[in-house]
């Protein structure tokens, strides 16, 4: 990350609703984001949770970016599976395609979970997502981008002729080697809002993150990300946009 930049993104995982309820609070998010990954009924959603994500992203000029996953409801998208490539090829397509029949400008896309992480370092895996975004690009005439972590999916996208975006975790413990700590162990989550909104002016100032064992990791990312899900993400949200802001650092989309 460049340091001393004077703009970031601030994205996070809406539209996340199962059996009805949403898993975050929306409307309280919406305000103080500037990207929203929009489920698309892969893991969470349907068409009205859809509909109901863009009306708040235009009402408060957040960018809308997809958030597919495997198709794994039952798991909410957390379970890795071994879906043969044109499966999921036409599964994350379908799930894309899906948000702009509800009404998206679509400007980039996210994958989900357990797909997040496999794209990494599953070069089969990578293809076959980088492949279906490219083809939904061609159906809104625009290459959208890919936001993620470095890996497989960053030579795929490539391939793919889309741009890829790094991200950084403002909620989750990373690890000395730059990946995050799993959920399962101490570390995962972070909760208290001080720390989360330092963090990510630390982030943005001079592009490092610290690890749970305390080194410094360097961390190249355009985009910071606030899980929606996560208990007290919006007073977390709310203080990363305030300590943005109070450094001088304006939170904007780079789409």
């Amino acid at each position: 990350m460049d340091a001393g930049r004077t703009a970031i993104d601030l994205n996070a995982d809406l539209g996340e609703t199962v059996d009805g309820v949403p898993t975050a609070d929306d409307a309280a998010l919406f305000p103080l984001i500037s990207s929203a990954n929009v489920a698309a009924g892969g893991h969470a959603g349907d068409e009205a949770s859809m509909r109901e994500a863009v009306a708040l992203a235009e009402r408060y000029g957040v960018a809308v970016g997809a958030h597919p996953s495997y198709p794994d409801r039952t798991g909410f998208g957390r379970v890795r599976l071994s879906l043969p490539v044109g499966e999921l090829r036409a599964s994350v397509a379908a799930q894309l395609r899906a948000l702009v029949g509800a009404g998206a400008d679509l400007r980039y896309v996210k994958p989900h979970g357990a797909l997040y992480h496999a794209v990494r370092d599953d070069p089969a895996q990578a293809k076959a997502v980088a492949a279906a975004i490219a083809d939904v690009s061609a159906d809104v005439g625009r290459a959208l981008p890919i936001l993620g972590l470095e890996g497989e999916i960053t030579h795929a996208a490539a391939g793919a002729g889309l741009p890829f975006v790094t991200e950084a975790f403002l909620d989750r413990g990373y690890l000395a080697s730059g990946a995050l700590v799993p959920r399962s162990e101490p570390g995962a989550l972070l909760h208290d809002p001080d720390e989360v909104a330092a963090r990510a002016v630390r982030l943005v100032a001079e592009g490092v993150v610290e690890a749970v064992d305390g080194t410094l990791v360097s961390v190249d990312a355009a985009s910071l990300c606030v899980h929606g899900d996560s208990p007290g993400a919006v007073a977390m949200a709310a203080a990363v946009r305030e300590a943005l802001e109070a450094a001088g650092i304006e939170v904007r989309a780079p789409w």
